[in-house]
């Protein structure tokens, strides 16, 4: 007879193979925001884009993301599927990727109006600039986020809860409800780049390394709350230097 171990090796290596096609993802992501920023440098607000536009470049840098940060959950809940793994995996997938898609819509709200403020009102912008590292600051260090953070780290636990899903749309309520906690833990970094930039690429690598090691390592609460100082620090930082939020403000050149 075959041992119950010997049987759940193949799923295991299933598994594995999902959650590297899901980095694979990840990495044809990063590439294709990469190649858009270069024609978006330095713009501010929406970028020109209309909310369709905007809506589906936001859903591609989220993808770049944030997928690397949901792939152990994707991993252990590939474990957990027998049939049809690719269509349930994916449905889960874009279940997640659908809560940030939806979080576009204020996104693309705030990035007007920064926008807005930014060519017409430059006191206010430089206000709103300072509330938006004020606001990620004080996020970062609530009760609030850790028990997003809480949960999002604890895939096991999210498992149990997405296993009384019945029906064809289980995966994507499954997805959907990681895609809720994770929106809850990290929406207030994605307000960082409302003031530095939508598609300033450094702060999308910074901020996605942020969330890979809040989410993963041992040390990752740590980290955030050490991120929620340093928002705080920018935040007072920015009240005397507004360059240092060149989405709400122009970064002055250089003396030539």
């Amino acid at each position: 007879m075959t041992s119950p171990r010997r049987l759940a090796l193949p799923r295991a290596g299933l598994a594995t193979r999902e959650a590297a096609v899901l980095l694979f993802l990840a990495a044809g992501a990063w590439a294709a925001t990469l190649i858009i920023a270069r024609g978006m440098a330095g713009m501010t607000g929406t970028m020109g884009l209309g909310l369709a536009g905007f809506v589906s470049v936001w859903t591609l840098m989220m993808a770049a993301m944030m997928l690397p940060s949901v792939t152990p959950m994707a991993w252990l809940y590939a474990k957990t599927v027998r049939t049809n793994r690719t269509v349930r995996i994916a449905g889960m997938v874009t279940g997640y990727l659908a809560v940030w898609a939806a979080a576009a819509l204020p996104a693309y709200g705030l990035a007007w109006l920064a926008g807005w403020l930014a060519s017409r009102h430059p006191g206010a912008a430089h206000i709103t600039a300072v509330a938006a590292f004020a606001a990620c600051g004080i996020y970062q260090l609530s009760s609030l986020k850790d028990r997003c953070l809480a949960h999002c780290r604890s895939p096991l636990a999210l498992l149990l809860h997405d296993g009384s899903y019945r029906g064809r749309l289980r995966d994507l309520r499954a997805g959907a409800h990681h895609g809720g906690y994770c929106l809850g833990c990290c929406w207030a970094l994605m307000v960082i780049l409302v003031a530095v930039g939508v598609m300033n690429v450094a702060a999308m690598f910074g901020l996605a390394a942020l969330v890979l090691i809040e989410k993963t390592l041992p040390w990752g609460p740590v980290v955030g709350r050490l991120a929620g100082a340093a928002a705080l620090a920018l935040a007072v930082a920015t009240i005397w230097a507004p360059w240092l939020a060149p989405g709400l403000h122009s970064v002055p050149r250089m003396m030539s």
